[in-house]
C-alpha cells in the first residue's frame, strides 16, 4: 500500500540577490501568475539544489521535499503478485509499503513541483518496471493534489526533468503543456490524480471503485488505502461512458459480438455500446450487429509490427483504435468472445488502465477500463514500432506500455480454461457468481449446442466444459430469432466438427461425445 510516514524533513531555501533562472523556470514562467510563488523540489539532493532553485522577485521560496528510502526487499514482482486471495478465504491481501512524504499546512502549498525523474532502463524496447520511479511519480502526484486543494483556482504545475519523463499511467499526455528535450511541463487534472492516489500501489490488492472526490472527502482518505463509492461526477458535468468491442479481418466473431451485446442488455445495462469494424464485415452482418445494440464505426485495421504474416495476431493492434473514441470519457473494452453474466456498469468507476490479472506482472486485455485520448493513441502508435510484444499481439504490447495497472476481480474476466487434465474432466464448472466469461478455445457458436467440441481436440481439451458451454447458449436462447440467424453453421464448419468427432472416436477419448445424437437444428440449416 502507499504509506505516509512521519512528517519528513523539509528544507527551505530563501531567494538570494543573485538573478539566475534554471532552465525549467524559463520554460514555465509564462504560465505562472504575476505573484510570489513557492516551488517544491522533489528527488533533488541538497548538494545539487543550486542547479534547480529559481530566484528573483517572483520566487517566494524553494521547498526541498525528501523521500524515505525504499525497503530493500521491495520489488516490482512483490507489487504485482501472480495470485492474491481476493475472496478473502484465508486472509485479506496486503500491499507492500511504498513510503511517500507526508506534508502538512503551508509545506504542501506550492505552485510548481520540480521533479528529477529516475531513468535507469531502456524505454525504447520495453516498459520500465522500476519501484523508485513509481515512488517518485506518486510523491509528485501527492504534492500536487495537496497543494491544489488549498487554492481557489486549483492550478499546480509540474516540471519533470529526465529523459524518461513522468509515468504516463499517472500524468496523462492530455495534461502536458510542453516538452523541450529532457524537460516536461504538465498541468495535471487534480481529480484524476486523486483517483490514482487512492488506488492500491499495485495488483497486490483489488482496485477500488473511485469517484471525483471533493476536497473534504479527499482529506478524510489521506491515511486510508481504499475507498468505496459508485458516484461518478465531474466538475464539467456528467461523464459519457460506453462499452466497446472490435471486429476485424473476418466475420468469425460476428455472432460472438451479437451475443456479447445481448448479454450486456440482458444484464440490465443501458449504456451506449460501440463496435469498431473494418471492411471485412459485410453489410448483412452490420445490420445484425446494429440490431443487437451496437453503434457501428468503421476503422482501418492496424498490423501488429512484431507478428508473423498470416498469424492469428497479425492485425491485433487494431485494438489500439479504441483510444480514438474520444467522444466518450471512459470506455470498458470487452473482447467479442465474452458474455456478461451480471451487470458490470460499476466498472466505469475505475481509472485507466484497470484489468484482470493474467500471468505474473501482466494483465489480460480481454476486458479493460480505459480513457480515450487522441494524444495517447498517437503515442501508442509511435511506441508500437519500438516496444516489442511478448506474444506479437496487442496484449503483449499494452503490458509493456501500461506497466502500472489496477487489478480488477477475476470474476469480471474468468477464462474458460482448466489447465492440465484431471480425473473429473467432465465435471468442470465455474462459480455461479461470475460477472464475465471469456471463451477461450473453440467458440460455442462454432460448435454444436449439444456439447462442447473442444473435448474432441487434444490441443483444445484444456478449454472444454459442458456447463460453461451451456451458459453461452442461455444468452443465445434469449436473443430475438432474427439475431440467432447470425449464429448459424456453414457446411465447412459442420464438416470440421464431424471430422473432429470421428478422430475422437478413433482415439477412444473417454467423454464419448461421438455417441451423442446431435439435435442442434443448425446442423442442417446452414448459414451461407
Amino acid at each position: 500500500m502507499i504509506t505516509s510516514p512521519s512528517i519528513v524533513e523539509i528544507h527551505y531555501s530563501l531567494p538570494t540577490p543573485v538573478n539566475r533562472s534554471p532552465r525549467w523556470f524559463k520554460l514555465i514562467k509564462n504560465h505562472l501568475p504575476d505573484k510570489n510563488i513557492r516551488v517544491g523540489l522533489l528527488n533533488i539532493a541538497e548538494n545539487e539544489g543550486d542547479s534547480y532553485e529559481a530566484t528573483g522577485t517572483s520566487i517566494l521560496e524553494n521547498v526541498h521535499v525528501t523521500l524515505d528510502p525504499l525497503p530493500k526487499n521491495l520489488t516490482w514482482e512483490s507489487l504485482y503478485p501472480v495470485w492474491i486471495d481476493e475472496d478473502h478465504k484465508w486472509h485479506a491481501p496486503v500491499c507492500p509499503e511504498v513510503p511517500l512524504p507526508r506534508v502538512e499546512g503551508s509545506d504542501a502549498d506550492v505552485d510548481v513541483v520540480v521533479v528529477k525523474v529516475p531513468c535507469d532502463g531502456d524505454l525504447e524496447s520495453k516498459g520500465l518496471r522500476d519501484v523508485l520511479r513509481l515512488q517518485v511519480n506518486l510523491a509528485a502526484a501527492k504534492l500536487v493534489v495537496e497543494s491544489g486543494a488549498r487554492r481557489v483556482d486549483r492550478t499546480v504545475y509540474v516540471v519533470f526533468i529526465g529523459s524518461c519523463g513522468p509515468m504516463h499511467e499517472i500524468f496523462r499526455c492530455d495534461e502536458r503543456v510542453r516538452r523541450v528535450g529532457d524537460y516536461w511541463v504538465y498541468r495535471p487534472n487534480l481529480d484524476k490524480l486523486k483517483q490514482k492516489l487512492v488506488m492500491p500501489v499495485g495488483s497486490c490488492q483489488i482496485a477500488t471503485q473511485v469517484a471525483q472526490l471533493d476536497q473534504e472527502a479527499w482529506r478524510q482518505q489521506q491515511n486510508k488505502t481504499l475507498i468505496s463509492t459508485t458516484t461518478l461526477s465531474s466538475s464539467s458535468g456528467a461523464q459519457r461512458f460506453a462499452y466497446v468491442t472490435l471486429l476485424h479481418s473476418s466475420e468469425v466473431y460476428v455472432c460472438g459480438a451479437i451475443a456479447l451485446a445481448q448479454s450486456i442488455r440482458q444484464s440490465g445495462s443501458t449504456h451506449d455500446m460501440i463496435l469498431l469494424h473494418d471492411d471485412s464485415i459485410t453489410k448483412a452482418s452490420r445490420i445484425g450487429l446494429n440490431r443487437a445494440g451496437w453503434e457501428l464505426r468503421r476503422v482501418e485495421r492496424i498490423r501488429s509490427p512484431f507478428s508473423k504474416k498470416g498469424s492469428y495476431n497479425e492485425w491485433n493492434y487494431s485494438k489500439l483504435r479504441v483510444w480514438q473514441v474520444t467522444d466518450y470519457d471512459k470506455l470498458v473494452f470487452i473482447d467479442a468472445d465474452f458474455i456478461i453474466a451480471k451487470n458490470v456498469d460499476y466498472l466505469f468507476s475505475f481509472p485507466q488502465l484497470s484489468a484482470a490479472g493474467n500471468d505474473k506482472v501482466l494483465f489480460n486485455s480481454g476486458v479493460m477500463v480505459l480513457e480515450p485520448s487522441a494524444c495517447l493513441f498517437k503515442e501508442l502508435m509511435l511506441k508500437s514500432y519500438k516496444i516489442k510484444s511478448y506474444n506479437g499481439g496487442d496484449q503483449g504490447f499494452l503490458n509493456e506500455y501500461f506497466v502500472w495497472w489496477h487489478r480488477l476481480s477475476k470474476h469480471v474476466n474468468t477464462m474458460k480454461y482448466f489447465g492440465a487434465e484431471s480425473k473429473n474432466d467432465q465435471k468442470r464448472h465455474l462459480p455461479d457468481n461470475l460477472e464475465g466469461i471469456h471463451y477461450l478455445g473453440l467458440k460455442p457458436w462454432l460448435c454444436y449446442r449439444d456439447y462442447d467440441c473442444n473435448w474432441d481436440l487434444k490441443s483444445r481439451r484444456v478449454y472444454a466444459s459442458e456447463s460453461v458451454h451451456e451458459k453461452w447458449w442461455k444468452v443465445y436462447d434469449k436473443m430475438p430469432k432474427k439475431l440467432r440467424g447470425y449464429c448459424g453453421l456453414t457446411r465447412k464448419m459442420v464438416k470440421d466438427i464431424e471430422k473432429w468427432r470421428k478422430t475422437a472416436k478413433v482415439k477412444g477419448l473417454p467423454e464419448k461425445h461421438w455417441r451423442i445424437q446431435v439435435k442442434d437444428p443448425r446442423k442442417k440449416n446452414f448459414l451461407e
